[in-house]
């Protein structure tokens, strides 16, 4: 969990929880709630997108290729007699 021990966490947490008075826990607990929340929706945006563009780049792959290809079928042989002629001035 981003580099630190579970028990690591948890001295965090005492630590905390010895430092902020215990009216102010709800506070604190509404805002831990609200920054999970951000992080949550940043990561689903984050794998939202990922997922668009690799589909993107799936769709376009075999429009690609085939652009290839139809070009090397129909343009194949005049672009390369085009690179002699260039060639032989």
């Amino acid at each position: 969990m981003l580099g630190i021990s579970w028990t690591e966490f948890l001295v965090i947490l005492l630590v905390a929880i010895c430092v902020v008075p215990a009216k102010y826990w709800p506070d604190v607990a509404k805002f831990l709630a609200r920054v999970f929340k951000y992080i949550r929706n940043i990561i689903w945006k984050i794998t939202d997108f990922s997922e668009n563009l690799q589909q993107r780049i799936d769709l376009e792959k075999p429009i690609d290729d085939l652009l290839e290809n139809a070009t090397k079928d129909v343009f194949g042989e005049t672009v390369k007699k085009t690179k002699k002629r260039v060639r032989k001035k």
